[in-house]
């Protein structure tokens, strides 16, 4: 068998001879190769060209047999014979075996792109086993990938989308804060795109771009009790159904249980919660879900409460939480209206401390993106899981090379040509083509088989104590 056949079969690349192979101690195996095709005409004036010159180019290549691996491809460059062509002289290149521009093999640039898009390494580990610069695998990953988050079927047809908010860098002296909104597909758990902010306006710039076919299609819409957020459903999605997320619901009324625990603390002890103060002890058991806490628990909890909450100002911001945790045990969307309609209006009640009719106050203004959970059973779990999800398929960890460090705060992001990759920003992650299934964040307890009335009782109860 022919050996140079033998090594053109082991290097892999179509119509190339394979010159020679360098193999010096402690550095990359180097193989020399050129491209074997015809000798081209001129596309100014169709005369055969001539050859010019013959530069080496080294690109960095997969490894083989476990070394580091460098292609030395001995390039045409071809001149027209014709003076009087503008065309002068050209380079010929070869796509098969490398991009313009890229200092990596084509193999080399798709591999790196999987291995930073599907599998979640960064592009610092990439570039260590390949023994190359940083920079150069940014820049493969960065042309390779942009191709895949522009085609259009990426984004697909959601009949629910969802929105949340990034804190996307701190820049400057002052490290001003710089957000970011993610846009994901609350379906499939895909992160659809990243624009710059948390107001309105790029949300509403970002679904003003897709057709109003593709807008028709969103049954629902989820978002984190967002003003912002919500008048982007309200004008770009009028037809889609808002549904306000149960989690973030549940967390507003802890903060306002704990906000109402540490101004009873200023009140009663006049000075911040320490290790030894009764409400300090048990602010963990507070946020603690009822079903959750056994007997010695709930003993601990009521006993704490009795010897730093003399008023019941905490005790009573306690029950609302329950109160309204038990909505999402409810399945009927007329009932659980209604219930959040007569919740809200009862935590206005003057018996209530300040905090629970605050937290009233909103359950009133979002009452019908509160209930619509139940006829909707979707969540903003699966946009919060796009935002924090990594090391599975679809992740990018890339960079602008036009900032020179590498370091600063991740975000995902699902385009690298988007507004905030345009504006300059020191490092940013995206989202490929399709991200794995999320499932919802389950807020509603388990087991908890409390009762309409039985509720009212219950904030009834934690007023007269």
């Amino acid at each position: 068998m022919d050996p140079t056949r033998m090594c053109e079969l082991l290097v892999g690349l179509p119509e190339v001879n394979v010159l020679g192979v360098t193999d010096v101690l402690g550095a990359p195996l180097r193989v020399h190769v050129e491209t074997r095709s015809a000798r081209p005409t001129c596309s100014g004036c169709g005369k055969r060209a001539l050859v010019k010159d013959r530069p080496e180019v080294e690109l960095v290549d997969l490894a083989a047999f476990g070394r580091q691996t460098r292609l030395v491809w001995r390039k045409h460059r071809w001149a027209c014979p014709a003076p009087a062509c503008p065309m002068g002289s050209w380079t010929g290149e070869h796509p098969a075996i490398a991009s313009p521009r890229l200092g990596l093999t084509d193999r080399a640039g798709r591999w790196a792109t999987e291995q930073v898009g599907r599998h979640g390494r960064t592009v610092n580990e990439v570039a260590e086993e390949l023994g190359c610069d940083w920079h150069t695998i940014n820049d493969a990953v960065i042309a390779y990938g942009s191709v895949l988050v522009d085609d259009p079927a990426r984004i697909g047809e959601p009949t629910a989308l969802g929105l949340d908010e990034t804190l996307f860098a701190r820049q400057g002296q002052w490290r001003r804060q710089l957000w970011s909104t993610s846009i994901v597909d609350v379906g499939a758990g895909k992160l659809l795109d990243v624009v710059p902010g948390r107001s309105n306006t790029e949300p509403c710039r970002w679904l003003a771009a897709r057709d109003e076919a593709w807008r028709k299609r969103i049954r629902w819409a989820t978002l984190d009790l967002s003003g912002p957020y919500r008048s982007v459903f309200d004008t770009m999605l009028p037809d889609a159904t808002q549904v306000a997320d149960p989690f973030h619901l549940v967390k507003l009324a802890n903060a306002k249980l704990d906000e109402c625990r540490r101004r009873v603390q200023n009140e009663t002890m006049g000075h911040r919660g320490r290790k030894d103060d009764p409400l300090y002890r048990c602010r963990r058991l507070l946020t603690k879900a009822d079903e959750r806490l056994d007997e010695r628990g709930r003993s601990r909890l009521l006993g704490l409460l009795d010897a730093g909450d003399p008023r019941g100002d905490v005790r009573m911001a306690w029950h609302a939480k329950e109160v309204l945790r038990s909505v999402y045990e409810h399945h009927d969307p007329e009932l659980a209206l209604e219930f959040v309609e007569r919740l809200g209006r009862d935590f206005q009640d003057e018996s209530c401390p300040e905090e629970v009719h605050s937290l009233g106050r909103t359950i009133i203004r979002w009452k019908d993106q509160i209930a619509a959970w139940h006829q909707a059973q979707v969540s903003n779990g699966p946009t919060e899981a796009a935002i924090l999800w990594s090391g599975r398929e679809g992740v990018f960890d890339v960079a602008d090379e036009g900032v020179g460090a590498r370091g600063g705060r991740v975000l995902w992001s699902a385009a690298l040509a988007s507004p905030m990759w345009r504006a300059g920003r020191s490092r940013h992650r995206s989202l490929l083509a399709r991200a794995p299934p999320v499932e919802a964040v389950e807020v509603a307890g388990e087991g908890a088989a409390r009762s309409h009335a039985g509720d009212r009782r219950r904030v009834l109860d934690g007023r007269r104590r």
